[in-house]
């Protein structure tokens, strides 16, 4: 069977540290084109592959099969709705677009020409959802009544960045939010409401860099927050239960490794050290719990999979758009000051 002919639109950060190597070691993609409107970065990295100047450009050639997007958000829809038209599989860097509207169409169009489309969201393989998710099925803490997701870092100095400018799709609620409102859902479907406050706390910011969002469920709440101005040691995770708790701190060790240049690939990929586990604490003992190995690869070798017709989406664009109404509803709660049922 052929490899899948694969192709990034742009090439800044996310796309060069993890993207790319993702698609290069997965064995049924062959990343063969990257469209780079300004020189020619990618080719010191994969020297074979062609460069594009546009998307326009890449499609008319029909260079690749599937098109991944990694470009600012105000240019996914417009780009993923683009791809689809040409008969294109895609994945879209995430949010996949500013607004579930727009998303329903990307849904309908690629149900019209028989292509997959996906969402890039990779942290549901963080080694520390994967543990969670291996607790709550063995019930080890009984029935949860509290789940809180914090997602800190301290950049108190504004960057020159387009996530930082006022663009639609800018701030930190649809950077990192997207990502803790997804495992959420993952993890206990959709809520039944929300509530959030969402601050721009840097002095001159122009796009949110605050977000404390609350969602309800029937019997539990879930507290997802993040900052850029935390600068001291909060828990990543913290799960309540009946029969115990569990807390973890410190990322997921991918993404240190992605920007450190590492490559994805060999027996230690994604595992964490002893020491940095999280603990569980039982009625009568706390002891550190085992973090299972994070493995951002299964979301690439599952699109291939998804094409092949081995396997159905991990990651399925209907989620997408629930997760798009949450964030939707999250800054409604936060313009009025009150609950937003769902």
């Amino acid at each position: 069977m052929k490899k899948i002919r694969t192709a990034l639109v742009g090439y800044g950060s996310v796309a060069e540290k993890m993207h790319a190597p993702l698609i290069s070691v997965c064995d049924d993609l062959e990343l063969v084109a990257v469209v780079e409107r300004n020189g020619e970065r990618s080719k010191e990295k994969y020297p074979e592959i062609q460069i594009f100047k546009s998307l326009e450009d890449l499609l008319k050639a029909d260079a690749a099969d599937l098109i991944v997007i990694v470009t600012p958000n105000e240019f996914h829809f417009h780009y993923a709705k683009m791809a689809l038209e040409a008969g294109k599989h895609v994945v879209v860097d995430k949010p996949v677009t500013v607004h579930p509207s727009e998303t329903k169409i990307l849904h309908q169009l690629a149900k019209e020409k028989g292509k997959i489309l996906s969402v890039f969201q990779n942290r549901r393989w963080d080694g520390d959802i994967q543990t969670i998710r291996k607790l709550l099925q063995e019930e080890t803490l009984g029935r949860i009544v509290h789940f809180e997701s914090h997602f800190d870092r301290f950049r108190p100095h504004l960057a020159d960045n387009w996530r930082e400018k006022d663009v639609p799709g800018n701030g930190i609620t649809y950077d990192l939010g997207t990502h803790l409102i997804d495992q959420t859902v993952m993890l206990f479907g959709k809520p039944k409401w929300v509530y959030a406050e969402i601050l721009k706390q840097r002095k001159g910011a122009v796009a949110d860099d605050f977000f404390d969002i609350t969602l309800m469920y029937e019997g539990m709440k879930t507290r997802l927050t993040a900052s850029v101005m935390v600068n001291a040691p909060l828990p990543k995770f913290l799960v309540l239960g009946e029969k115990g708790s569990y807390v973890k701190y410190g990322l997921d060790v991918q993404e240190k490794a992605f920007k450190a240049g590492e490559i994805p690939e060999g027996p230690n990929w994604g595992l964490e050290n002893a020491e940095a586990w999280g603990t569980l604490h039982l009625e009568n003992a706390s002891i550190p719990y085992p973090t299972e190995r994070g493995d951002y690869r299964y979301f690439y070798q599952n699109i291939a999979d998804a094409i092949f017709g081995k396997a159905e989406l991990k990651v399925k664009i209907e989620e997408a758009i629930s997760v798009l109404e949450i964030i939707e509803a999250a800054f409604q709660s936060n313009r009025e000051g009150r609950r937003i049922a769902l």
